[in-house]
């Protein structure tokens, strides 16, 4: 009986993890729908931006243009932004993007470039603080969905360094969200800013959809239309200190996205992880009540026959 008893404790434990893995899952879900939703949002004024940045392309040649975020030098040593998550509980997501940085790392130690470290998340904090490797800035307890000031901030850091000649290029490493059960770490040139980058491309959009009560993303191509200012317009500025303002508003834009989809992979990939936990508790608790059947089935077994051989004793 003390058998079952233990039985019975641990299918009560396990049922009530599922729970909480389920519960978790669903939080996750609903936090992508509001990811998606300010993906959405921030498209009509990064849209816009594009569009207006386009048309100086065609008016100007970025080439000639001495801007400071335009600027080509020689690169000696190189900021790397990386892009974690405060919380774990999600998969491998915070130790793939850690591994890259570290990856990149070393890549630029064997080319005889410095490097210096942008941080961004608790879980990439606490392990470089570990390995004392050089930190410029760091920046933790962002809101789960990353707002235009936080990346502001983050740029401004990143404009500071560049600007100061401190670094000559800054990369950022993040995690590049695909689909609900895929995402892949990625390394991309933030600075300086390469004028073949603001050319009109198609983009991707996500939706988080349910079908047959599953979540599944859908994802949908939108194409940004642009087209080129009239040859006869006027600028009140100097088009190449116009095209100066807009420059860093490129670069938050590009952080935002960059934050919004890592965001969407860390959230994905936590609900991942706790679907892929509340099936094993299922598996577990199945297992679990198969072995107190039998048990239990044994312990009546073996009580009828004591009381067979109580009464065979009797009798005879």
């Amino acid at each position: 009986m003390a058998n079952l008893k233990a039985i019975r404790d641990r299918i009560s434990s396990v049922k009530n993890t599922r729970k909480i893995t389920e519960a978790m899952r669903l939080v996750a879900a609903a936090k992508v729908r509001r990811a998606q939703e300010q993906v959405l949002a921030t498209r009509p004024f990064a849209d816009r931006l594009a569009q207006v940045l386009y048309g100086l392309q065609n008016r100007l040649r970025f080439e000639d243009a001495d801007l400071p975020l335009l600027k080509q030098r020689e690169i000696r040593a190189v900021g790397l932004l990386v892009i974690s998550g405060d919380r774990g509980l999600c998969g491998g997501y915070n130790t793939n993007v850690i591994r890259r940085a570290e990856n990149r790392a070393k890549e630029l130690q064997a080319e005889g470039r410095d490097y210096k470290y942008v941080l961004v998340g608790r879980k990439a904090i606490q392990y470089f603080q570990r390995r004392n490797q050089p930190i410029d800035a760091t920046y933790s307890g962002l809101e789960q969905i990353p707002t235009a000031d936080e990346a502001s901030a983050i740029a401004e850091e990143l404009l500071s360094l560049f600007l100061s000649n401190t670094v000559d290029r800054v990369e950022l490493v993040y995690t590049k969200f695909v689909s609900l059960i895929s995402s892949r770490p990625v390394v991309q040139t933030l600075l300086p800013l390469d004028p073949q980058g603001l050319e009109a491309a198609d983009d991707e959009i996500f939706r988080l959809t349910t079908r047959g009560g599953e979540f599944e993303v859908e994802r949908q191509k939108v194409t940004t239309q642009t087209r080129s200012f009239p040859r006869d317009m006027i600028f009140e500025q100097d088009p190449v200190q116009i095209l100066d303002a807009l420059l860093p508003l490129y670069l938050n834009n590009q952080l935002l996205r960059a934050l919004q989809e890592a965001a969407a992979s860390e959230l994905a990939a936590r609900m991942t992880a706790m679907n892929n936990a509340s099936d094993n508790a299922s598996d577990l608790i199945t297992s679990l009540t198969l072995s107190y059947n039998k048990a239990r089935q044994a312990a009546i077994t073996q009580e009828i026959l004591e009381v067979v051989g109580g009464a065979n004793a009797l009798s005879s």
